[in-house]
């Protein structure tokens, strides 16, 4: 199976601080793949490298085959890669309806003077627009809250719209970073379920998650990073039985502790 993303010798320096170091991984597609590894290890750093949030120090990311790490964040979204935020990002002054909308841009074609004129291409646009956008949000469960302001959601409710909004630009790949940070069990179980109906829609998924019961549920893959590099790669039972893995993590839970008898 070929891969749709290729991540080659990818390394993120911030001033002397070396967030992501030398890694190399490629995710398949319709492949449902995961990146965990304790606080401060890149995760979030490679998802901000493949959007372009932020450029790579060095190392190729190719996206089809193409090298996409000059990219501009915008035709990042156009060549069919969208992403979700560990902190939920919503216009919250804006409808429901709205927030989908503008994730639909990317994929609208209107030059500005025949919006000026109100063309009737550009009404056709907008009419497409606002019918794909409100059948996302019938995809998440939200469309019955179109005309609410965002702000009026739960928060689980907003990640969903977070989602749908993401899913408005077509993407080929989708970047789940924390999808179930902040939810209670039950949500981060529908929340599994989500992902996989995602993924049954033809969508690729690359997840960074802290919850490990969501991760070694949906995951076909998992990659450990620790101290910006990969410690292991392989099957979630694989990954489960690794000795370096472990130690991390016990590692971790050991700090945890300690901080806790000091408080």
């Amino acid at each position: 199976m070929d891969p749709i993303l290729q991540i080659e010798k990818l390394k993120k320096k911030f001033g002397g601080v070396v967030a992501v170091d030398g890694v190399d991984f490629e995710v398949n597609s319709h492949q449902i793949k995961a990146i965990i590894g304790p606080n401060g290890a890149g995760k979030t750093t490679i998802f901000n490298l493949i959007s372009r949030i932020c450029p790579p120090t060095s190392g190729t990311i190719r996206f089809k085959q193409h090298k996409i790490n000059e990219l501009k964040p915008y035709v990042i979204a156009e060549k069919g890669i969208s992403r979700t935020f560990q902190n939920v990002q919503v216009f919250e002054n804006m409808s429901v309806l709205e927030n989908v909308m503008v994730g639909r841009h990317c994929r609208t074609r209107s030059e500005i003077f025949a919006a000026i004129m109100n063309l009737k291409r550009t009404r056709a646009e907008e009419k497409r627009i606002h019918d794909y956008s409100l059948e996302m949000l019938s995809f998440v469960g939200l469309e019955t809250k179109k005309n609410e302001a965002a702000s009026n959601l739960t928060f689980q409710q907003q990640k969903l719209l977070e989602f749908a909004r993401a899913l408005a630009t077509e993407p080929d790949l989708l970047l789940l970073d924390e999808p179930a940070a902040g939810l209670s069990v039950p949500e981060a179980d529908e929340m599994a379920q989500f992902v996989y109906r995602i993924r049954e829609i033809g969508i690729t998924i690359l997840l960074v998650e802290h919850n490990m019961g969501l991760v070694m549920e949906v995951s076909d893959e998992v990659i450990v990073l620790d101290s910006g590099q990969v410690i292991a790669e392989g099957t979630p039972r694989e990954v489960q039985n690794n000795e370096a893995v472990i130690a991390v993590y016990l590692g971790e839970r050991e700090t945890e502790n300690a901080n806790h008898t000091k408080s």
